[in-house]
This record gives structure tokens, C-alpha cells and sequence, in this order.
């Protein structure tokens, strides 16, 4: 099992020079990634120590797969990699920021083809008191089909 520093206190955890995640109870923590040259967010995923200690030993981005119950190393099917250029923390480091260069075929990081997982915004107008009014517009084109990549529909 990996093992990274104990959290000590407040200040050493904010303030100090040494990564101590906070792991939830479910043993994973929160990770935004980025296109580390553009700064688009790609996708939101769950690190476990595991996957972090992989991805700071492979440079290949990899998460835990809640649905699958394992480590997916980004890429592994689809050939879309990301490779780790930068690893942020919050202040309290309970979140994480991995700044990746993505590479493969299609140089996307959704499983829907897109390059970001964020392909669709609310519309102008929108209410929480009128569900008619909570549509999604498309704000980018997919650039792969899924069906021909992965080995299982999504």
C-alpha cells in the first residue's frame, strides 16, 4: 500500500513544502485536469494513493475508477494518453490539479469523443423553477467515435 506523509497540522499543511493529501473517507481525492498548454479543463476524476502514486511514477496520468472498481490509466484503451506535466494542490490539499499534455489519435480526454469532458454549457436564460429552460447547448464537435475505440459501448 502506498503511503504518503501524515497530514500534521493546519499550517505545516497549508503553508508547508511537502505534499500531504487528504484522502477522503473513501480513501480518494477530487482531480481537475488540464490542458497544461492551453489551461481548458479536460475532465474531473478520483485519485486514490495508488493512482497518485503511479502517475508521479509513470508520468501517465491515472485515476481510480469508481464505476469499475480499479485503476484506469488514461489512454489505456483509446490511445489518448495524458502525460503529467505539472501536479497542483489546494491550499488544504484536498484536491488536486494535474496539468497534462494530451497524445493519442484524437488528443481527446472524453469518453464521448470530445477533448474535454465539459463539451456542453447551460443555456442563457436558464431557472432552477423552470425545468424547460435547463437545456445543454453543444459547444464543441466530437472527435472520435467511441463505438469504434473502446472495446465496450459507453
Amino acid at each position: 500500500m502506498t503511503a504518503f506523509p501524515a497530514r500534521t497540522n493546519t499550517a505545516e499543511v497549508e503553508l508547508g513544502a511537502t505534499l500531504r493529501p487528504k484522502f477522503g473517507p473513501d480513501g480518494l481525492i477530487p482531480c481537475i485536469t488540464q490542458d497544461a498548454a492551453t489551461g481548458e479543463v479536460l475532465m474531473f476524476a478520483f485519485m486514490n494513493a495508488e493512482s497518485l502514486a503511479h502517475t508521479l511514477a509513470t508520468g501517465k496520468a491515472t485515476y481510480w475508477s469508481r464505476s469499475r472498481a480499479k485503476l484506469w490509466v488514461k489512454g489505456e484503451e483509446s490511445g489518448n494518453v495524458q502525460l503529467m506535466r505539472e501536479l497542483r494542490t489546494d491550499c488544504d490539499q484536498d484536491v488536486l490539479l494535474l496539468k497534462v499534455e494530451q497524445s493519442g489519435p484524437a488528443n481527446a480526454s472524453c469518453h464521448n469523443g470530445y477533448k474535454s469532458c465539459f463539451y456542453r454549457r447551460l443555456s442563457p436564460g436558464a431557472r432552477a423553477d423552470d425545468p424547460a429552460s435547463l437545456t445543454l447547448e453543444f459547444v464543441s464537435q466530437p472527435l472520435f467515435d467511441p463505438a469504434k475505440v473502446y472495446k465496450q459501448k459507453h
